[in-house]
């Protein structure tokens, strides 16, 4: 499966997340996910929010476009961005391809 797909609604994102990190940052791809760093600790679901938040502010997008639709409670997470091209998201994360 590809780092980044495009759906019918938007692109799905496959991501490994590392919490509790100093700056919320995309570090780049780490074998087959997009490494992103976040400061918020994996607790009551804080790192799910601020990683949603660090996406859609990243893509230019509303919050409520973005969504974890696997991993929840998982370093390795995929996320769904409604309403953006593929090309979009891999010149933002500056993914290969």
């Amino acid at each position: 499966m590809d780092l980044a797909q495009q759906t019918e609604s938007g692109v799905l994102l496959r991501l490994s997340v590392q919490p509790r990190a100093r700056r919320d940052e995309v570090l780049g791809v780490h074998g087959d996910r997009i490494r992103v760093r976040l400061t918020s600790p994996p607790v009551d679901n804080a790192a799910n929010k601020s990683l949603t938040q660090f996406i859609a502010a990243r893509l230019g997008v509303r919050r409520a476009q973005v969504s974890v639709v696997s991993g929840l409670r998982s370093r390795r997470k995929s996320v769904l961005v409604e309403g953006v091209e593929l090309d979009a998201v891999k010149r933002e994360f500056q993914l290969p391809g």
